[in-house]
């Protein structure tokens, strides 16, 4: 078709950035990948500025993905020091031996134990012929054969770089330079001399490529390893090193899911054709459905209420329910949080007014790290709130139920049970745990829809999903 446009091919070079770039974080759609194999086959790669700039603008959407952008561009296109070598240090590498213009007829290193270089040269032959960029061309060409864009691990650096050093010919040089240096004249020792240190610069280089590989196509899978793992730790064991990062996973998860039933209340708004209405509406046409009327179905988000226990024991889990809930206002239109320890005091308006951290801080401060009495809590929660609690209201308590021997007023969430949707009681401690010590965890099961252990981000995820589930 005249005037059409064939869509790019990506080359090599740009697919594996591409890849890089996805594992640094940065969300490259492929419509973005389009639009850069475009530019690229404008460009070019010979002016690493201009393609920096290029992709940047394509690639980068906001100043962190740009800083990201950034770092994975100077690390991926960072060329290896074989072709540029200061004069100072080549010098000091030839170590006055120079290899003649042209080796004896047979006398040549063939390296014939591993691929050809440019022009089906050996590794032996690029040495001697000193041709940097060449050698530079070659250890990439050896590095992707090798497979080293699967690299994934520290452990893995040693036998990458003995994988692509095999397929350059590595032994096949080695074994020249040892027949050279049996060699009595002269001219073999000075060869020798020159292609070991040659040899010595090669294997620093492909070290120095693998780290960077490392650094480049690792990044990815070790973040989401470590979120992994962070995601099944124990919310007390976290290190505060950590809890920066937790904050992030929080967020992510909690706008997961807000879109995931945002999409499914907006499918099920629709709903089924009104046949009596569509045909009214349609009376000017003599009946025919030109204008069809769906039947509304209201889908109502949950309500909620949150009781957190902020004693000492459960401070940590409380932070991050509270944080959770309140990343999911798309989701859940009404939430009304308290805290408690020795009495209970609501804090959503703390939570409303002020950013989630900084209100988390004050309400520890105001009522936290104190010892729980539960039964005391109970009795104000009911006489402050239990009368906005209706059929629609899911109550989510969370704490570990140890009241310190102190009454645990069971009577109140006999109460609280007969009047709201169903109550969840969310447990940090093992099921082991429950029933022992001053625990009152199995005379307020009885009350519970559902009591569960929640002492991880998986196990909070898994809990909100379920409220969600419930409403939808």
């Amino acid at each position: 078709m005249a005037g059409a446009t064939a869509a790019p091919t990506a080359t090599e070079p740009l697919r594996r950035f591409l890849q890089v770039a996805r594992g640094a974080g940065l969300r490259v759609s492929a419509a973005e990948g389009i639009d850069a194999a475009r530019a690229v086959d404008v460009i070019g790669f010979s002016d690493r500025t201009i393609l920096k700039d290029t992709l940047g603008l394509i690639l980068a959407k906001t100043p962190d993905e740009k800083n990201l952008f950034d770092e994975a561009f100077d690390l991926y296109f960072k060329r290896d020091t074989l072709a540029a070598l200061d004069p100072e240090d080549e010098e000091s590498a030839d170590q006055g031996a120079r290899p003649p213009e042209r080796p004896p007829e047979g006398g040549a290193p063939q390296g014939g134990d591993g691929m050809g270089g440019s022009g089906g040269q050996s590794l032996g032959q690029l040495l001697e012929g000193d041709d940097r960029a060449a050698l530079a061309a070659f250890t990439e060409q050896a590095a992707r054969e090798a497979g080293l864009e699967n690299i994934r691990f520290f452990t893995q650096k040693n036998l990458y770089t003995r994988r692509i050093l095999d397929r350059m010919g590595l032994r096949a040089v080695e074994r020249d330079i040892e027949a050279m240096r049996r060699e009595a004249a002269p001219e073999g020792m000075g060869r020798a001399q020159f292609l070991e240190n040659r040899l010595a610069q090669v294997r620093d280089a492909v070290r120095d490529l693998v780290e960077r590989s490392l650094v480049l196509y690792a990044r990815g899978e070790t973040e989401r390893f470590r979120e992994e793992l962070l995601k099944s730790t124990r919310l007390s064991n976290v290190e505060r090193r950590d809890l920066d990062r937790m904050r992030i996973l929080v967020r992510q998860m909690a706008k997961k899911l807000a879109a995931r039933y945002a999409k499914t209340r907006r499918r099920r708004l629709r709903g089924v054709l009104d046949t009596r209405r569509t045909l009214r509406r349609n009376m000017g046409w003599g009946g025919v459905p030109f204008v069809t009327v769906w039947k509304q179905k209201r889908i109502e988000k949950p309500r909620v209420m949150v009781l957190c226990d902020v004693s000492g024991s459960v401070s940590a889990m409380s932070q991050f329910l509270l944080m959770f809930l309140y990343a999911l206002n798309e989701a859940l239109s009404d939430i009304r949080s308290f805290a408690f320890a020795g009495s209970l005091i609501e804090v959503s308006e703390i939570l409303e007014k002020q950013p989630v951290e900084e209100a988390i801080s004050k309400i520890m401060e105001l009522i936290g790290y104190g010892s729980s009495n539960y039964g005391n809590s109970f009795a104000d929660f009911e006489d402050g709130w239990m009368r906005h609690v209706t059929n629609k209201t899911t109550v989510l308590i969370l704490g570990d139920a140890r009241g310190n021997r102190t009454d645990p007023r069971t009577d109140v969430v006999a109460r609280l049970s007969q009047r709201s949707k169903r109550i969840i009681w969310l447990n940090p401690e093992y099921r082991s745990a429950w029933g022992t010590g001053d625990s009152d965890m199995f005379r307020y099961a009885p009350f519970c829809n559902l009591v569960t252990v929640c002492n991880t981000l998986r196990h909070l995820e898994r809990a909100i999903t379920d409220i969600l589930d419930d409403a939808a």
